[in-house]
């Protein structure tokens, strides 16, 4: 039994981490604000980024180009329902989307949504060392391994979460200073 097979489980869900976050509003207009919104087209519900190209204009514009102009009453209803707080404008070939400034109550509440993921995933992580420890005591209950070896596969489990709490804290950290700059 060695950790760094169960690198994969943690790196899974820290990258679950930074897509979930990168929808976080900062000043800036991204592609990630928008692109896994759903949208109902073709009778099926389905993210933006699978229904048009999504570019950006300048720091504060995004344009939504659907390959298929017949959704695009779809596509503004869809950014409308998802509730982001851009107000979409349809101008028949395409929708723009102009960021607002962020205003202070705004940046207090996208900084606390941050704050309230990054603590699903630090649960996510010790659920993750939880599952593990579990194979570490079943393995030494069936003599698989001695009591050194797995207070030694303990430690080393405990150092691996330690970094990536570590690393948790520091993509967090950053995203709050994005949101935080004016």
């Amino acid at each position: 039994m060695n950790i760094n097979d169960f690198k994969e489980d943690f790196g899974k869900a820290i990258e679950f981490f930074k897509t979930d976050i990168a929808g976080l509003r900062t000043g800036r207009a991204t592609s990630a604000m928008v692109e896994n919104v759903t949208v109902e087209a073709y009778g099926i519900r389905q993210p933006l980024k699978a229904v048009a190209s999504i570019s950006i204009m300048d720091p504060k514009t995004l344009m939504l180009d659907p390959w298929d102009k017949t959704i695009l009453a779809a596509v503004e209803k869809g950014i409308r329902d998802a509730n982001i707080g851009i107000n979409p404008v349809n101008d028949g070939r395409g929708i723009r989307l102009s960021l607002p400034e962020l205003t202070v109550e705004r940046r207090q509440e996208l900084i606390k949504i941050l704050r309230e993921r990054t603590e699903g995933v630090r649960i996510a992580i010790r659920k993750i060392r939880e599952d593990i420890k579990d194979m570490i005591l079943a393995e030494q209950e069936d003599n698989n391994i001695a009591e050194d070896e797995k207070f030694r596969l303990m430690d080393e489990l405990e150092k691996a979460v330690k970094d990536y709490n570590e690393e948790i804290k520091e993509i967090a950290n950053k995203k709050e200073e994005e949101i935080s700059t004016v």
